[in-house]
């Protein structure tokens, strides 16, 4: 399994970024598909989840801003950011897990200017 994020970048509060993570070597359909984030000196912290009957759960620091979907077509999640805000800023990271076994991508940063 493979995964790897894409979208990451430099934007002013405010402002909105879609993430995606893109699967292979896998039958993504079938995965729960969970977003995290860690900030520098922080713990890896959980972001988001999307179940593959396509429930959502959101953690209480970004429910309402941020959405997170997928598409099982391209074998992609997604994670659409908006309202961003100085502490959202962190390496964002996709995972799914697959026979007890978890994946992870490289991660991509995201950093907000306030």
């Amino acid at each position: 399994v493979q995964l790897v994020e894409s979208g990451g970048g430099l934007v002013q509060a405010g402002g909105s970024l879609r993430l995606s993570c893109a699967a292979s070597g896998t039958i993504f359909s079938s995965l729960t598909m969970v977003w995290y984030r860690q900030a520098p000196g922080n713990q890896r912290e959980w972001v988001a989840t999307i179940t593959s009957a396509f429930s959502r759960i959101y953690a209480g620091s970004v429910k309402g801003r941020f959405t997170i979907s997928r598409d099982n077509a391209k074998s992609t999640g997604y994670l659409q950011m908006a309202s961003l805000k100085f502490e959202d800023t962190a390496r964002y990271y996709c995972n799914v897990r697959q026979s007890g076994d978890a994946y992870w991508g490289q991660g991509t940063q995201v950093t907000v200017s306030s």
